[in-house]
């Protein structure tokens, strides 16, 4: 998995993050130039867990995310596709369920949980519409999903610079502080190839979410999404909406369109 437009592998995945686990979230404190805490203290909020509610974290990687919602008193399962991100969560955070599993099937029955967040890992998945489809599956009607990535800067010289930053400065402060330097330059090209904000809120208002949003965080380097899973009186609506965006793909071959009145 070289390339970032390539299929990628759950094997492969998983095993590049099980080479970079012991080092993973103090790399991407320094990657990030210091933003990965303020980023996940933006996610928490938008998720906003109750205490007793049942959280899924998804991509959980070491649970630092999955520790700071248990904190709010919410019952949190990790998952994570990587055993040894989840052999390292497990010592750090042993109140904190971690299930090992993949995205694109997560093994939990329907209308299990109250949120679900998935922070820096739909672009890892090799279907994200499927993930997306499956996270609508496991939430209790009402329930939230708030998806924290990386995304496109709106401004045009921001955008230069990032991609500089991306594809010059980030491998080399990779090579000096991950043991896998490869898996960062992967990080780099999977981020290029991902689409932007409304490309991620068309998918989500395709497979059946409502209340799709988006908010930038760091002038659009990171974008946090959210959507609601439709309750009773919605599913009729949302069905034809998921049916219309479906047909509209098969038909043109481009994704689905923006319904009016969902953001």
């Amino acid at each position: 998995m070289s390339r970032a437009d390539l299929s990628k592998r759950p094997d492969e995945v998983a095993a590049m993050f099980d080479d970079v686990a012991a080092k993973y979230d103090l790399t991407n404190d320094i990657l990030s130039a210091g933003n990965a805490p303020l980023w996940r203290v933006a996610t928490v909020r938008a998720v906003d867990p109750q205490p007793g509610e049942k959280v899924l974290d998804i991509a959980a990687g070491t649970g630092t995310s999955a520790a700071a919602l248990a904190k709010k008193g919410a019952d949190v399962t990790a998952l994570d596709l990587s055993a040894g991100m989840i052999a390292v969560g497990r010592e750090r955070h042993p109140e904190i369920t971690f299930v090992e599993g993949d995205a694109e099937h997560l093994p939990f029955d329907d209308d299990t949980f109250d949120a679900v967040t998935i922070s820096f890992g739909l672009r890892n998945v090799n279907d994200p519409m499927q993930a997306i489809t499956e996270m609508l599956r496991v939430l209790k009607p009402g329930g939230r999903l708030v998806i924290c990535e990386f995304s496109t800067p709106p401004m045009a010289l921001l955008r230069f610079g990032y991609g500089a930053y991306l594809k010059r400065v980030l491998p080399g402060i990779a090579r000096l502080s991950s043991s896998n330097p490869a898996a960062y330059r992967y990080l780099a090209e999977s981020i290029e190839a991902w689409p932007d904000q409304q490309v991620l809120s068309q998918w989500l208002r395709g497979v059946g979410f409502t209340m799709v949003a988006h908010r930038n965080l760091t002038a659009g380097i990171v974008a946090l999404h959210r959507g609601r899973k439709p309750v009773a009186g919605e599913v009729r609506e949302s069905v034809a909406r998921r049916a219309k965006a479906r047909r509209e793909h098969q038909h043109t071959g481009e994704q689905p369109s923006v319904e009016p009145g969902d953001a």
